[in-house]
């Protein structure tokens, strides 16, 4: 686990989700994690600090750029950026999936894709 990891898992806003695990894990009820949960404000939730990242990930966004660097990066650069996206599109799944449910997740990911074709269509 690397340290950034560690630090947001010993952060307080994470302590609510790990007195969920630990409940799980022990097999007692989640009745009170799940009310501590319910309690917080979207600001302080683990949903919200994903999307937020997110948010700020592709503020900027510009294909242009993206492409420049895909087209002047070393092999060995290119090879360590694509290791390091390699599970966020799975990742990305897995958090909506758990979030709106698998069919929605579905819909989303059809519709972006099918959005991310027309906009690659009419750019090149």
């Amino acid at each position: 686990m690397s340290r950034v990891a560690e630090d947001l898992l010993d952060s307080p806003e994470m302590e609510p989700y790990v007195n969920l695990a630990v409940a799980m894990v022990k097999g007692e009820k989640v009745d009170s994690a799940l009310k501590e949960l319910a309690v917080l404000p979207l600001e302080k939730r683990y949903t919200w600090r994903v999307a937020s990242a997110l948010k700020w990930a592709f503020a900027d966004f510009d294909s242009t750029n993206v492409e420049a660097n895909g087209k002047t990066l070393a092999p060995e650069d290119q090879k360590k950026l694509l290791e390091l996206l390699e599970h966020r599109p799975l990742q990305i799944c897995l958090f909506l999936s758990a979030l709106i449910g698998q069919k929605e997740m579905e819909a989303l990911m059809i519709l972006a894709l099918r959005n991310a074709r027309v906009v690659a269509e009419h750019s090149g």
